[in-house]
């Protein structure tokens, strides 16, 4: 599906609105409503091509003074100036808003979530929005209703990605005519470091006291048994509680039972980005094998935990980071 596409002798018409291209613009932290100001409707190659056809009839009618060549042509013309109105109207009055956007990994692709609300009583029909030129067709948007749409964008390096400017556009009812808005909403994504070096934590664990821990990267799965006092509350198996299934405690084989401390000082000789990514696939590993660990960055510390809001914790740090060598 291509976005609408302007004609070149209508391209030379929008250059020389610049103010009224850029009222409105910038990114907005609450709902954006499409109003007057922010719809632009121009007509299409199918619009012009229309026009040329209805041109052609009058000029008919006239040569032959045929009544009925002229009722035809003025019932066309009016039909088409009521598609102006209603091309306009399915987009005026639209609410945007963003949603929550999922965190991913660098050379993923960032899907930014879109909230469209309906606050009229007509439905609204043939929306289209477009991302980076990767356009999502809407087929309807029922009265008074909301949709949430999601919108790819490449995410190609670590921390926020902003979501950019969004191309709302629409051609119902007849595709004559095209109105189409830009916005930009305050949506934000945040970009994980690409996580690399297969099973490194063993490579970057160290204990509490300073030394090597063989726990982390030497630990294998052993089972499950039933919790009991004093044990570790982060080695108890939540998900299987929360079954049904009772406390149960989860065993690990091959070594001491510690905390993990994933340092930055582990891995010298490598640049920023090739640490954080070490770091990255480190915190997935320790998370997987259900280790206790902390994370150790330049003017930074997370303390030892064992959840998955720890694990977002210490890859939102790994993110975020702006120090280093």
């Amino acid at each position: 599906m291509r976005l609408p596409a302007l004609t070149p002798s209508l391209k030379i018409f929008s250059r020389h609105t610049p103010q009224r291209r850029r009222k409105g613009q910038g990114a907005r932290s609450g709902p954006v409503t499409l109003g007057r100001p922010r719809i632009f409707i121009l007509p299409t190659r199918q619009g012009m091509l229309f026009a040329l056809i209805l041109f052609t009839m009058l000029l008919g009618s006239i040569n032959y003074s045929n009544n009925l060549g002229f009722a035809l042509t003025f019932l066309l013309a009016g039909m088409s100036f009521l598609a102006i109105l209603h091309t306009y109207r399915n987009l005026a009055g639209l609410e945007f808003s963003a949603g929550r956007s999922a965190p991913v990994f660098a050379g993923d692709t960032a899907l930014f979530n879109l909230i469209v609300h309906n606050s009229s009583a007509r439905a609204r029909c043939a929306l289209l929005l477009a991302l980076d030129q990767q356009p999502v067709l809407v087929p309807e948007l029922p009265a008074q209703g909301t949709q949430s749409i999601n919108l790819a964008h490449p995410a190609t390096q670590r921390g926020w990605l902003a979501m950019g400017r969004l191309t709302a556009s629409t051609r119902f009812p007849l595709g004559l005519f095209c109105a189409w808005s830009y916005l930009q909403v305050e949506a934000r994504c945040l970009v994980y470091p690409t996580p690399r070096g297969g099973s490194a934590l063993s490579m970057i664990a160290h204990d509490g006291t300073g030394g090597h821990s063989q726990s982390a990267g030497d630990e294998d799965f052993a089972g499950q048994r039933n919790y009991r006092a004093g044990d570790v509350l982060t080695r108890v198996n939540w998900k299987a509680a929360a079954r049904g299934q009772g406390l149960l405690v989860k065993e690990f084989a091959g070594g001491e039972t510690g905390i993990v401390w994933l340092d930055w000082e582990a891995l010298p000789g490598l640049m920023t980005e090739a640490r954080l990514s070490r770091l990255c696939q480190a915190v997935l590993d320790a998370a997987a094998g259900g280790a206790l660990y902390g994370l150790r960055l330049p003017g930074q510390r997370i303390g030892p935990a064992a959840d998955e809001r720890h694990m977002h914790a210490c890859l939102s740090a790994l993110a975020l980071f702006q120090g280093g060598r």
